[in-house]
């Protein structure tokens, strides 16, 4: 990212008094703070962290926990329903308690922000890992090796993420800790498309001045990478990723909600839906609140994430203001 000098009122004022060129990271939080969006979505984002984070203190206070059973505070002459008014909603219940169970239901709530957003935070680590890996090693290799590693990634990005996922979860060990083997699932078989996006940003540096003469100077590939390549593909490496985490908060919702996912007692927002679905009319809130939570998350990470973009690269049009455009042509 190029640096822009940043010129004070004096200078303006004829002084000649100019400071010292903006930093890259002074760059981005000016261009992010000028995108109010954005900061509200960041604001939202580190809400439900902090909540996720926060879990074990505000079951405390609460003094409840999301695996203890109360059969007391449900109705069994009717299948279950929570007792009381708003699914049992009071004082030692905030929310009120899980259908059948009694499960307190704001403790599996902020725990299930543990699990949804720990998995999809760890899955995009580890697609742009192996994004990186391999993109920067297609393009820097050559034309045999580029081949077989595009061939490869282009295999990974036609197979159906969610699809695979099942069937990799389906004979994976019953003894290993699910939201571990959810998150390196979803990576594992997710990271073609950052290895896409490196390659050709690769391709394109490789033809630098600067690469260049590194590569001529006798720097192996490996420096080449690490001094020249991996600083320029900060930016686009982490635009993208911060556009794969609400994909994989999704994936891993959807994951749970067949059943494949995280498995019960350990709560999560995708494992709630599934058996929420049938109380939607006798327990509303069940299915409304961890449905709510995650179309707010998603909505959030992937306004912060189109934030991240412009802020990084001014110059790419935002896609919200692209449908904004496209309705105003509409309209006129």
């Amino acid at each position: 990212m190029s640096e822009a000098p940043v010129v004070s009122e004096a200078a303006r004022a004829g002084t000649g008094m100019v400071l010292a060129p903006a930093s890259g990271a002074r760059q981005f939080r000016r261009r992010l703070r000028a995108q109010p969006a954005a900061l509200a979505a960041a604001c939202v984002v580190a809400l439900l962290v902090l909540l996720a984070l926060a879990a074990p203190l505000l079951t405390a206070l609460e003094g409840q926990d999301p695996t203890s059973y109360h059969p007391g505070l449900v109705d069994s002459a009717r299948g279950g329903v929570p007792l009381g008014t708003f699914g049992g909603m009071g004082g030692e219940h905030w929310l009120g308690v899980e259908p059948q169970t009694g499960r307190d239901l704001f403790a599996r709530l902020v725990y299930g922000a543990r699990v949804s957003l720990g998995v999809a935070f760890s899955a995009t680590l580890v697609q742009l890992a192996l994004g990186l890996l391999v993109g920067v090693g297609a393009g820097l290799a050559n034309r045999w090796a580029d081949q077989v590693l595009s061939r490869l990634t282009d295999v990974v990005v036609a197979l159906p993420l969610t699809v695979l996922s099942l069937a990799l979860l389906a004979v994976a060990p019953s003894d290993f800790p699910r939201p571990v083997l959810v998150a390196g699932v979803v990576g594992l078989v997710g990271w073609g498309s950052v290895a896409k996006i490196v390659r050709t940003a690769t391709l394109t540096l490789k033809q630098l001045d600067h690469v260049a003469a590194a590569r001529l100077s006798g720097w192996g590939s490996w420096r080449v990478a690490r001094r020249e390549l991996l600083p320029a593909l900060a930016a686009p490496v982490i635009t993208y990723g911060a556009l794969l985490v609400p994909t994989n908060i999704t994936v891993e919702a959807a994951l749970s909600f067949l059943g494949a996912g995280v498995k019960p007692p350990t709560p999560s927002w995708g494992q709630m839906l599934t058996s929420a679905n049938v109380w939607y009319q006798a327990a509303p809130q069940y299915l409304l609140l961890p449905s709510g939570l995650l179309f707010v998350t998603v909505l959030a990470l992937t306004v912060l994430g189109d934030g991240v973009r412009r802020a990084l690269d001014p110059r790419a049009a935002s896609r919200l203001d692209a449908g904004r455009d496209r309705r105003k042509g509409v309209r006129s």
